[in-house]
């Protein structure tokens, strides 16, 4: 066997005195490399602040997102206590679909126990995707219960307990916005509506878990308004996310008022808006509206809309349980650009339309802010895109404002089978208020709004619009089947519920109203001061089809119930 040892070379040795003193000079320069840059250490002017280093290579990405327990392939992630339900939040793996209600059961859990001692049906689960999670919403818990989800076939689904948190304390969503801040939005927060507030005493923090308060990364505000914060975002979390989707859902982001604890958070900064603004918008004319159980209104309001100008819907959902995603599926079938975003925060209106803003930016030249019962009517014919384009014409205007006039009942005792515009016929001789057409590139960086206008950036300015060229004409007081649903909750953060006693002379309530729904008398005469019959009859000049005598919405829905027919008969 070959001997695989280096051949010896010869070399001349050193005396052995050289070589002792050779190592003790290398040993004494260590030792005073080491006591001066101890020394300098403390003599620094920053003072010593020692760092704990590893000998891998960990970010601080990597150290706020750790979790020492490994995530199971579905889990319950987080549960929200609203009012009326608990809302669940369910993570599961992306390569398995969905699961629907009869899959699902809610399941409580004494505090002291790790099995379920009630059983009960869900309410609703969201046949749509949250930010990679799907609500369960839960029956109320009772007192000392925590709130769970089973899987039927599988037993209770719980990997580890779970927080319960407070829907009005409690920061639910974030994203990075196009210049790399972070906007977050927080409940609880109890700041005046329309104005901003001092920053300095606000700053947001990211990590995993803030109950414990470590890890984590902290920002200054930069605004502060509302219910939405804006911060600095810190460079490893921008890296995190830089071309990756979702990357840092692990990763929490809340707020803090300097000198207090940190606000609840269920909110991640996973989302983010591209830097790059398009050159060319797709869009001239979108609308965002936000809405609870409004399905069957939806193609009149939408397809009437179509045909003035809109051409693409932000529908921004508030715990809807009918069926709206039917509705909206027949919609886009028919080619109509309608995206659904989940928004289950309630009394948020405000933040929702903020919310809203940001994602159309990128799309749409102008963004209309109205509700499904509110309708763009333009009396001499003219269309969107003319009004846009007349009243618009010098760079700094980026609002247009429109006067509201409010319907009644007309009459009717029943909802009209033509559709509102058609049925109701009869208003308030004055209006109440107005709405706005924003630019949502000149929105000021607080994104104040109080549903009916936005704060705009210095330079820029809004035009009144004449009751000539357009107004909206808002169908408030349906017949009372419809508009009793107004009692449930109203979504403005800064509106009273009408089962509240305060405010009673606001005009959002109905004159002569309390606080419960109960039907007066007279209802279906009230709110009738003027005929206004102009939309109605334009849109029966110009919609009406020739050959069967009906207008598109009837069509969509004979359409509709001729499939089920056909369906219920095979």
């Amino acid at each position: 066997m070959k001997d695989r040892r280096k051949p010896r070379t010869s070399t001349t040795s050193l005396p052995s005195s050289l070589n002792a003193y050779l190592c003790f000079s290398v040993l004494l320069l260590l030792i005073s490399g080491i006591a001066f840059s101890t020394l300098r250490l403390f003599l620094s002017p920053d003072g010593f602040r020692p760092k704990l280093l590893s000998s891998l290579k960990t970010t601080a990405i990597d150290v706020i997102s750790a979790d020492s327990s490994p995530t199971p392939a579905l889990s319950v992630r987080e549960t929200v206590l609203f009012p009326d339900q608990v809302l669940v939040f369910i993570k599961h793996p992306q390569s398995t679909p969905l699961f629907t209600k009869d899959a699902i059961d809610c399941v409580y859990f004494n505090r002291n126990s790790s099995h379920p001692q009630l059983k009960l049906s869900p309410i609703s689960i969201d046949d749509d995707d949250y930010l990679g999670h799907q609500i369960v919403r839960c029956p109320i818990q009772p007192r000392g219960f925590i709130a769970s989800v089973a899987l039927k076939s599988d037993g209770y689904l719980q990997a580890r307990p779970t927080a319960i948190y407070r829907w009005d304390w409690l920061v639910y969503e974030a994203l990075i916005d196009r210049d790399n801040t972070t906007v977050v939005f927080a409940k609880g927060l109890r700041l005046r509506g329309g104005q901003a507030s001092n920053a300095s005493r606000f700053e947001c923090v990211y990590g995993s878990d803030f109950r414990r308060g470590r890890f984590v990364l902290r920002s200054h505000a930069l605004s502060v308004a509302q219910e939405i914060v804006r911060c600095i975002t810190p460079s490893s979390i921008l890296n995190s996310t830089r071309g990756i989707k979702n990357s840092n859902s692990s990763i929490k982001v809340s707020v803090r008022v300097i000198g207090k604890p940190i606000f609840p958070s269920i909110a991640r900064s996973g989302t983010r808006i591209k830097p790059d603004p398009p050159l060319r918008k797709q869009h001239k004319m979108c609308v965002c509206t936000m809405l609870r159980n409004q399905a069957r209104f939806l193609p009149e309001w939408v397809m009437y809309h179509s045909r003035i100008g809109v051409q693409r819907w932000f529908i921004y959902d508030n715990n809807s349980d009918d069926d709206i995603n039917d509705a909206l599926g027949a919609l886009v079938e028919s080619n109509f650009n309608i995206t659904r975003h989940i928004w289950p925060w309630i009394k948020t209106q405000e933040a929702g339309f903020a919310h809203c803003a940001l994602r159309a930016r990128d799309s749409c030249e102008w963004v209309g802010f109205i509700d499904v019962d509110e309708f763009f009517h333009l009396p001499t014919g003219l269309t969107l895109d003319n009004v846009l384009s007349k009243y618009s014409r010098s760079n700094d205007v980026a609002e247009l404002r429109t006067l509201c006039y409010s319907f009644g009942p007309s009459g009717l005792k029943q909802v009209p089978p033509q559709g509102v515009t058609i049925g109701y016929t009869c208003r308030m001789r004055y209006p109440e208020r107005h709405k706005s057409i924003i630019r949502p590139d000149a929105l000021n960086s607080t994104l104040i709004n109080m549903v009916h206008h936005f704060h705009l950036r210095n330079g820029f300015g809004h035009v009144n619009l004449g009751k000539n060229v357009m107004v909206i004409n808002h169908y408030k007081y349906q017949v009372w089947e419809v508009f009793k649903e107004k009692f449930h909750r109203r979504v403005a953060t800064y509106v009273i519920d009408w089962q509240q006693d305060r405010n009673a002379g606001s005009k959002d309530r109905a004159p002569g109203l309390g606080t419960r729904a109960v039907e007066p008398p007279d209802w279906s005469t009230r709110f009738c001061e003027v005929k206004d019959r102009g939309l109605r009859n334009r849109i029966m000049r110009t919609f009406v089809d020739s050959k069967t005598g009906l207008l598109p919405w009837q069509i969509e829905k004979k359409n509709e119930n001729d499939e089920s027919t056909r369906v219920t008969a095979r």
